[in-house]
């Protein structure tokens, strides 16, 4: 998160029946564990669907699927004590690696942080048990 720089973001809604894939978080600051979905910043002279389709191979190795744009969000927060700001690109799609549907948990490749991605129940997120960033998200799920 660099100050004063509002980041663009690809981020996808990837479903399997009653649950949803995301990326764990700890905020030291508020001393909460959270979820968001996965993706990630959209270079420069790069298309959201092209930052999409490259943040998921170098996270989780696999290419995506059924790709469908769903809407734009503004996502104005703070972390780790510092505010950070958002323009959300939020697509729809499948994961080409079926199997990844199988897992509960896959290591993110390039994680600075040892991140996973994990399948958790969307209904933790509409009963409140866990919480899922960016807010709003869970009318598009």
């Amino acid at each position: 998160m660099v100050a004063g720089i509002i980041r663009p973001l690809a981020l996808c809604i990837i479903k399997d029946k009653d649950r949803i894939l995301v990326m764990d978080g700890y905020d030291p600051k508020k001393d909460k564990y959270f979820y968001r979905l996965l993706g990630g910043g959209i270079e420069f002279g790069e298309r959201g669907e092209e930052a999409l389709k490259r943040e998921f191979q170098e996270e989780l190795g696999t290419g995506l699927e059924n790709i469908k744009f769903i809407t734009t969000l503004e996502n104005i927060f703070t972390f780790d004590g510092k505010q950070g700001h958002e323009i959300v690109m939020v697509f729809k799609a499948d994961l080409a690696n079926k199997e990844l549907y199988s897992k509960d948990y896959m290591e993110i490749i390039d994680s600075k942080d040892n991140h996973k991605a994990l399948w958790q129940k969307i209904s933790d997120f509409k009963e409140k048990r866990s919480i899922l960033y960016p807010d709003n998200i869970l009318e598009y799920i």
